[in-house]
């Protein structure tokens, strides 16, 4: 795999992760009745999945090119 391959899991992973605690903070939020600031967590996920989701299409692009078929 390249080394730009690996860049991009590792990219993917960091923006899943930071998705993923964005998420938990939307919940308390929500729970506590602060939707404004749920609303505002729960927007930053979804930009960080998009991001991740980026990534790992950029790593699979990566891997067909290396390990592709060639027809």
């Amino acid at each position: 795999m390249s080394k730009q391959a690996a860049e991009h899991h590792r990219k993917a992973a960091e923006h899943h992760e930071h998705a993923a605690r964005h998420h938990k903070e939307a919940a308390t939020h929500h729970e506590a009745g602060s939707h404004e600031k749920a609303a505002h967590h729960a927007h930053l996920a979804h930009g960080h999945h998009h991001q991740a989701t980026h990534h790992a299409a950029e790593a699979a692009k990566s891997h067909i090119e290396h390990h592709g078929s060639k027809r």
